[in-house]
């Protein structure tokens, strides 16, 4: 009787520090949708929960401040998606493969190449940043989405997580058995370790995805023609001096821009789950 009371105190406890997690999470993002719905008045006048009863009207006043200003949104989106899918698909699939050969071939250097890694891991992104910026000039990719996407193959990070990931479900037999079956290293790859490391991969999409899509840094100094602007970098002019009033247009184009972060997550969560009841054999 003591334990199940015991039991029951210490489920209250998680639940309510889940409650306070998610509310932490969710209500900043509540109040952004909410002032996207709202006029510069109403938000200089202070914090509102709900929305008011003419908000969809002034949705649609700060929709059309949002576009009829110059803010070339479906542009800003096409230029963000085709830098944030790219980046992503290199680096889950060259960051995997990398993962792989490291935790699969025996060679020498092995554990050198490892200690690189894990120094790539630890080396802060911004001390290399003007290097890059000189090393992109000096090929005449700056202004470009090369830079922006091909780089995101070398994830250190990512390397670690998936090869961690594979040490604890990835067995050597199956590869082995493939071998033996007349696989070519490839095909082994793609078509039996990929969809075993499914939770991973997915897991790592959409950091790449969020960290792609939210960069404001690198596209802002890369690029300097005006139709290849990201969204966030569209979303910053709004700070500029003909929207310094209309924050109810600021706060409508940082909600726009977390749909596709929004989409992009629930369609990757799909693999996770799915991933779990998946397995490999044991040694």
């Amino acid at each position: 009787m003591q334990y199940s009371s015991k039991r029951a105190v210490k489920s209250a406890i998680i639940y309510i520090v889940m409650i306070i997690l998610t509310l932490i999470a969710i209500v900043p993002i509540w109040i952004m949708l909410i002032n996207a719905t709202r006029s510069t008045e109403e938000i200089n006048a202070g914090l509102a929960v709900l929305p008011t009863d003419h908000f969809i009207k002034q949705t649609m006043y700060n929709w059309h401040t949002l576009t009829g200003r110059g803010f070339k949104i479906w542009r800003g989106f096409l230029n963000s998606s085709i830098i944030s899918v790219s980046s992503t698909v290199l680096c889950v699939y060259f960051s995997t493969l990398t993962a792989y050969g490291i935790y699969v071939y025996n060679f020498k250097g092995k554990k050198l190449l490892w200690g690189l890694v894990m120094f790539l891991i630890m080396l802060p992104g911004t001390l290399s940043f003007i290097g890059f910026y000189q090393f992109m000039a000096k090929l005449h990719l700056t202004d470009t989405f090369i830079p922006l996407t091909v780089p995101s193959i070398s994830a250190a990070a990512t390397v670690m997580f998936i090869h961690q990931y594979m040490e604890s479900i990835l067995s050597l037999e199956l590869v082995e058995a493939a071998r033996i079956d007349g696989a070519g290293e490839f095909f082994t790859f793609n078509r039996i370790v990929m969809p075993i490391m499914q939770p991973a991969i997915a897991t790592q999409a959409i950091f790449a995805f969020v960290g792609s899509w939210n960069n404001f840094m690198t596209p802002s100094v890369i690029l300097t023609n005006e139709d290849k602007a990201t969204l966030p970098m569209l979303v910053q002019k709004l700070r500029g001096d003909i929207y310094r009033t209309e924050f109810g247009g600021i706060y409508l184009g940082i909600a726009v821009s977390l749909i596709p972060i929004i989409i992009f997550y629930a369609i990757m969560s799909r693999y996770i789950i799915a991933g779990i009841t998946m397995g490999s054999v044991k040694e």
